[in-house]
């Protein structure tokens, strides 16, 4: 099929002095790879902090009938959420009329004064005109050289912007009869949608065979739990434990265990997001906490009781959730 993904790290393809300026610098200091390596006519350009199900070919084709020099994907929420995302207007042929990064006061949706509409972060580009935008962003030293504060409102002010409403291309996530999408660029938001894949109903339906979620799949031995004794049984709850993990004599509720994960006796995890190659020790407690890769928990660790130590000690969020790394864990 001649399809394939490469990941390209960043670099200094410009100059010795600087590395990416910001979004739209990182695209634009790999378009020698992009036009050489692919030639594409069109241009698809993604967040990789937001987690949704949808078909980028019913956006192309959205695209491609306008005529348009780039289609923004859109969603509509609350104004107080909207502070975080660009916000725009739009005219009844969906026309971009405004944009704004990240407003204090975000525009209302006319007829619904306590909603905006949001850009996803989901940009398709006909790639001439994403490389003329990209060349003269380049070249203009005011610029912040970023997607939304940069181009999009430069594309806006061109009539050059369509909005693509998320609802028109979402997949479907039954039961649910909205479409599934968050950002997860905060610590809060990352632990509250894994949280979410653990309970009962989740509002993303993982188990969805006509619309799989493809990723690398590391070869391990399922799960284990072992030891069944009063005060020492390994159990996990309402919980999603992967592939390599060991939970030994220890209760895990609520919680979203990585791959190769080992858990020791007499511990307790709770509403925690612990990421690969983790090792608990005995007789600890950790509630809310999102666990950074290859970190090595001391015996007798409690996170989640104490605010006032847990921010001590750790990064502890506005919403109360603990984020824990290797190097916080070298300081104690």
């Amino acid at each position: 099929m001649n399809e394939f993904v490469d990941l390209l790290p960043a670099q200094q393809r410009i100059d010795e002095e600087h590395w990416y300026q910001g979004t739209a610098d990182a695209v634009y200091q790999n378009l020698d790879i992009i036009r050489d390596a692919a030639a594409p006519e069109y241009i698809v350009v993604l967040a990789g902090d937001h987690i949704y199900k949808m078909d980028y070919a019913i956006m192309l084709a959205d695209h491609v009938a306008s005529g348009r020099g780039v289609t923004v994907g859109c969603i509509e929420v609350s104004r107080e959420e909207a502070r975080a995302f660009g916000v725009m207007a739009i005219n009844d042929q969906r026309h971009i009329t405004a944009f704004v990064e990240k407003p204090a006061d975000p525009p209302p949706m006319p007829g619904n004064p306590a909603q905006s509409l949001a850009s996803m972060g989901i940009y398709i580009f006909s790639a001439d005109y994403l490389y003329r935008l990209l060349d003269e962003d380049a070249s203009n030293p005011d610029s912040s050289h970023d997607f939304g504060k940069d181009l999009i409102p430069r594309a806006v002010a061109e009539h050059q912007a369509l909005a693509h409403p998320f609802t028109l291309s979402a997949i479907a996530t039954p039961p649910f009869s909205g479409p599934y999408w968050r950002d997860v660029g905060t610590v809060d938001a990352y632990w509250a949608a894994n949280l979410d894949l653990a309970s009962t109903t989740p509002a993303l339906n993982m188990y969805d065979k006509d619309w799989p979620i493809w990723t690398y799949q590391e070869q391990l031995p399922p799960a284990k739990f072992v030891h069944d004794l009063e005060g020492r049984r390994g159990e996990a709850i309402n919980s999603l434990v992967s592939g390599g993990c060991i939970v030994s004599g220890s209760v895990v509720r609520e919680s979203v265990l990585f791959s190769n994960v080992l858990v020791r006796s007499y511990s307790t995890i709770e509403q925690a997001v612990v990421l690969p190659d983790v090792q608990i020790n005995r007789n600890c407690r950790l509630k809310k906490v999102v666990i950074d890769r290859h970190c090595r928990i001391p015996e007798g660790l409690v996170i989640g009781e104490d605010p006032a130590l847990d921010a001590q000690r750790f990064h502890r969020t506005e919403g109360g959730v603990v984020l824990v790394t290797r190097d916080m864990l070298a300081a104690l």
